[in-house]
């Protein structure tokens, strides 16, 4: 009876698992097989090397934070606003993916993945590419009624980093939660 193999997608995501938790120094081959339950012999049906694992999950985060993004959005068609409004829903539950989902949209996947361009060129230009297509979109759809330039470019920045930074920001909202000072500046945002 032939013993079944470990799907090469549980590899690419176990790896983002331990990349979130402990930045690209975690993912470690013998790691990822325990995590999984399996012998590392597997693996190597499926990647050449470490570097390989690697560049497979910055793909697999690449696709899954435009791509998929950007179908999400599309799919059910509507203006731009309405467009904006699946688009910040959709990022905005990345945070809320339970440990069945792929995590290669979550918050602290984006994270780690920010911090490792910190020391290492190739990531950093990855990151650059994959910033500039989702910052190129929302220009899209902030152009289709905002006229001035300048004004989508400053809405695209914080919409952007409410995505990137609201994760860093501990202060209080006065009587307000963040919950709803974040909706108000969507509301905002939307004008």
């Amino acid at each position: 009876m032939a013993t079944a193999r470990t799907p090469r997608g549980r590899w690419i995501d176990e790896g983002l698992r331990a990349l979130s938790a402990g930045g690209p120094e975690a993912v470690r081959i013998e790691a990822l097989a325990q995590a999984l339950g399996v012998s590392k012999g597997g693996f190597y049906g499926y990647f050449r090397n470490r570097g390989a694992l690697l560049t497979e999950m910055l793909d697999a985060w690449e696709y899954a934070v435009t791509d998929t993004v950007i179908e999400q959005v599309e799919a059910d068609g509507g203006d731009a606003r309405e467009k904006l409004v699946r688009l910040f829903a959709i990022v905005g539950s990345a945070d809320a993916a339970g440990p069945s989902d792929s995590p290669a949209r979550g918050t602290a996947v984006e994270l780690a993945i920010r911090d490792w361009a910190r020391r290492d060129e190739d990531v950093a230009e990855r990151l650059r590419r994959v910033d500039n297509r989702r910052i190129a979109y929302m220009r899209s759809l902030f152009g289709a009624f905002c006229p001035d330039e300048a004004e989508v470019e400053a809405r695209c920045l914080i919409a952007f980093s409410l995505r990137i930074g609201n994760h860093f920001i501990a202060a209080d909202h006065g009587p307000r939660t963040r919950a709803q000072v974040l909706e108000l500046t969507r509301k905002w945002l939307l004008g």
